[in-house]
């Protein structure tokens, strides 16, 4: 049985998701994306029909489903706008996960029903000075009696804008070096906590990417997420399931991509004929279906190991690297396709071309994926 079977319950929830998806966010994608900001009645949909809380058990009000839930809907999402696939990928992969893996009860208890809800969370590890090298990190947190102050600025941290639960990693300890990083659940509205300038970005405009300011930001001991030192382990492990979201991502946007392209050169005629019956762009179409089938076995099997429990490094760093190629490819070969107007914003190509750019960058770079899976090889 082919790793891309689904059974029935997961067909009706793809079918859900991708028929959403068409009704509710197609009419929005270009308004988006023009105005780099995410329709609030589309993020209160997204919530309203638990995309926000796949994995977060149904006694904290959420959907009590599991980890390829979450790769489905991501994909489903991806594949009309990669934008609104990121908000549900961040909300769902990493920040929820982390909470529900690593949170006490009463963090627990405190923050998933409120991102099952209707909150947003955000996951802060950049910084300035730490991109591949994560540990790297400046952002200090003194102890002061019953709290934490929190000190620095962190970098390209998606959700930021609407989020109101950040995942934020903070150094206790800097002379132990990553041993000393630590992770806290901070609220939006604490003082000395402020959301800053928004970036101005390429691609995946509509979901928002900001700094982070923190001036002796008063975080409560209660809010460390798992143990203090430990953050790094929390950091490492949610990251690795988090690539295979961003694989979801890809495959997502690489559908979307092809499906245009199919349509286009079934509909475009030359020499009086659709383009599709000439054997060179037939070949082209065959080659990218292929790629994505491909991606798309990479991605669920990667998510089918973890739901089981089993191993999954190396595969999910296979399927982030793989996935994300594949994505740009042939987002850019589907512009190819349209031709002239394939790099216009009359048509969808060109905005999933500039947002699949950002799939071999962000969550540990196509060369970190290599050094994962080459390390796994030779051990």
């Amino acid at each position: 049985m082919p790793l891309t079977h689904l059974n029935e319950d997961e067909q009706l929830f793809r079918d859900t998701v991708r028929r959403f998806a068409k009704e509710q966010i197609v009419p929005l994608v270009r308004e988006m994306d023009d105005a780099a900001l995410l329709n609030k009645a589309l993020l209160k949909q997204l919530f309203e029909l638990g995309l926000m809380g796949i994995e977060i058990p149904e006694e904290f009000g959420g959907q009590g489903g599991n980890f390829f839930q979450c790769v489905l809907a991501i994909e489903e999402l991806s594949a009309v706008d990669p934008a609104v696939g990121v908000v549900a990928d961040v909300q769902n992969t990493i920040v929820n996960n982390a909470i529900v893996r690593w949170g006490s009860g009463d963090l627990r208890s405190r923050y998933l029903p409120r991102l099952a809800a209707d909150t947003v969370g955000a996951y802060a590890l950049s910084e300035a000075g730490s991109g591949s090298d994560a540990f790297a990190l400046a952002t200090t947190a003194t102890d002061d009696g019953d709290h934490y102050l929190l000190n620095g600025r962190k970098l390209w941290i998606s959700n930021a804008a609407e989020a109101g639960i950040f995942v934020l990693f903070a150094n206790a300890n800097p002379a132990a070096g990553y041993r000393g990083i630590t992770a806290f659940l901070v609220d939006r509205g604490l003082p000395g906590f402020r959301v800053g300038r928004k970036e101005d970005k390429v691609g995946l405009r509509a979901s928002s990417t900001c700094e982070l300011i923190l001036d002796n930001c008063r975080v409560p001991k209660a809010n460390v997420l798992g143990e203090v030192g430990k953050g790094y382990k929390i950091a490492i492990e949610t990251l690795n399931e988090g690539r295979i979201g961003i694989g979801a991502q890809m495959i997502g946007l690489a559908q979307g991509a092809l499906d245009h392209a199919i349509r286009y050169a079934k509909q475009r005629k030359q020499f009086g004929q659709p383009i599709a019956s000439f054997q060179g762009v037939q070949f082209d179409l065959a080659k990218m279906a292929t790629e994505l089938e491909a991606a798309r076995l990479l991605v669920y099997n990667a998510a089918r190991l973890r739901d089981a429990g089993l191993p999954f490094l190396k595969e999910a760093a296979m399927a982030k690297w793989f996935s994300s190629e594949v994505a740009e490819k042939v987002a850019s070969k589907s512009i190819e396709i349209h031709g002239g107007v394939g790099v216009t914003k009359d048509y969808p190509v060109e905005k999933l071309w500039r947002d699949s750019k950002i799939g071999r960058i962000y969550e540990g770079t196509s060369n970190i994926q290599l050094l994962t899976i080459a390390k796994k090889l030779i051990g």
